[in-house]
């Protein structure tokens, strides 16, 4: 369904499990990055209506996914560590055509957002079939379930608002540059390193 082209190796889960206070706060810190980048594309597309009306809801959803992996980490008397940079965002970020058309930039913030999801999504899954402790390999199969939703809606607002680009065609674009960056990844404690 995703796409993806190379999966995640479930050793990784053995590397989160090791800190799980490190992958919690990880994870923290991702949902509060797509809340963030639900806004920026209301601030940058406000004339949108749909697209803003989507992002808003998208925001309180990710907002409180924030709330709930926090409580997860007070649950197990950790604290919420300090925001570590997304090197695998970073980089995906790298593919966005930037000085073109509104139009093909939006296509681009959108399939990016789509991808990041999956990926998220695609990581949960690991999570929810790997990982020992039930609480969280339920939790991560809720979390999975709604990253999907969060794919699928981005790819819709893309073929949606950006009529003038080839999504489908855009979107292979963006799986095989993902395959070619997602092998440096997966080795550390983080749900996208």
């Amino acid at each position: 369904m995703l796409g993806l082209k190379l999966a995640t190796d479930p050793f990784w889960v053995n590397i989160a499990e090791k800190s799980i206070d490190e992958i919690l706060t990880d994870h923290a810190y991702c949902e509060q990055k797509a809340a963030t980048n639900s806004i920026n594309l209301v601030v940058n597309y406000p004339d949108i209506p749909e697209l803003v009306d989507a992002m808003l809801e998208l925001a309180r959803e990710e907002l409180s996914h924030f709330q709930m992996v926090h409580e997860k980490i007070k649950e197990r008397n950790f604290v919420l560590g300090r925001e570590r940079r997304d090197e695998y965002v970073f980089e995906l970020n790298t593919f966005i055509r930037k000085g073109h058309s509104r139009e093909i930039v939006l296509a681009d913030r959108l399939l990016f957002s789509a991808l990041v999801e999956a990926r998220s999504c695609e990581r949960f899954k690991v999570l929810s079939e790997n990982i020992s402790d039930p609480d969280l390999r339920e939790f991560y199969r809720e979390l999975m379930i709604s990253e999907a939703n969060h794919y699928t809606l981005f790819i819709a607002l893309a073929k949606k608002y950006a009529q003038g680009v080839d999504i489908d065609k855009r979107w292979q674009e963006f799986l095989d540059f993902e395959a070619s960056i997602i092998g440096k990844f997966g080795k550390k404690e983080t749900i996208h390193g």
